[in-house]
This record gives C-alpha cells, structure tokens and sequence, in this order.
C-alpha cells in the first residue's frame, strides 16, 4: 500500500477482482504489501516461530519465517517460500507447522527432497536438521544458538572454580 492509505492501480491486463466482486492480487503485490508494513525475516527462531535459514550460495543470510498450517516450497512465484534455484522445482514440498510438530513432504519433485543427507518422501523435522532440495540448502531451526557473552561467562566461571581449586591445593 502506498502511504496515502489507497491501494496501487492494477496493472494492465490484470483482473483486478473476481466474480463476486472480492479483490484480486498477485503473489508479488501481496508480498510487497507485508513488506511495505513492516515485516520482517529478521527475527530470532524459536519453538513458537521457527525459521529455515539458507545456507547454500545464493541463499546465505536468508531468513523464512514459517507460520502454523501448510506451507508451499518450491521455485514458482505462487510458493509461500520462494527458492530462487533453477535445480529446486516449481512446486517441490509442503510445510505442516504444528505446535511442536514440523513436517516436510516432498511432492514429486525432479531433483528430491533431502533432510540430513537422506532423501525422503516425508520426515519430522527437529531443530538443526539439514534440508536440501535439489541443491539448495537450509537450515531447520526452532531456537537460536546461546548468546556468545553466555558462554564467554561460563567459561570465566568454570576458570574461577580450577583457580580456587588449585589454590586450595597448593595451601594444602
């Protein structure tokens, strides 16, 4: 939508509303739309919103956001995740996001669908797995690594307690 509040003039040649009179819009309008309002792939992975992140060239620093029900995956416009790969196909899987269940289905693509190096044709997904579809690779996650000053404390921690400890032996 423009600033203005109003939506854009159709383009030409486009239908721009159905028999009923419902508005009509593309794939492309829709998503410039949520972008336009803000959204964003940006945001950290966790069991209530988990992520495929690319990991593949091309893919890198790619965040999908995957909301509950079925999703669509494959390189066609009309996809709910969109894979920009000649190798992935048109229409190459579903999606089922359940609370704490996740499921990929391979829907007869060309070149198959992979999770950690196991082709399927349906597999459970669990945080870390590794996804390729034709050779297009991601990464399954459901929560987000700890923060680095965590794991920096713990280890001044653990070096405190073998200090201590060897101080407490050397008094011995």
């Amino acid at each position: 939508m423009s600033s203005t509040g109003q939506t854009p003039p159709p383009r030409i040649g486009s239908k721009t509303s159905g028999p009923q009179g419902t508005r009509l819009f593309s794939t492309e309008s829709l998503r410039q739309y949520a972008s336009d309002a803000g959204f964003s792939a940006d945001g950290p992975a966790s069991i209530h919103e988990p992520v495929l992140e690319g990991v593949s060239p091309g893919l890198e620093k790619l965040r999908f956001p995957l909301h509950p029900g079925r999703m669509t995956i494959g390189r066609g416009a009309d996809n709910d995740i969109v894979i920009n790969d000649p190798s992935v196909s048109a229409s190459h899987g579903w999606l089922i996001i359940q609370p704490g269940h996740y499921l990929i289905m391979n829907t007869l693509s060309t070149n198959g669908t992979y999770v950690n190096d196991q082709r399927i044709h349906e597999a459970t997904l669990k945080h870390g797995d590794h996804i390729r579809l034709g050779q297009a690779e991601l990464l399954f996650l459901t929560r987000e690594g700890k923060p680095r000053w965590l794991r920096l404390r713990r280890l001044a921690l653990g070096l405190l307690v073998l200090g201590a400890a060897w101080l407490a032996w050397r008094w011995w």
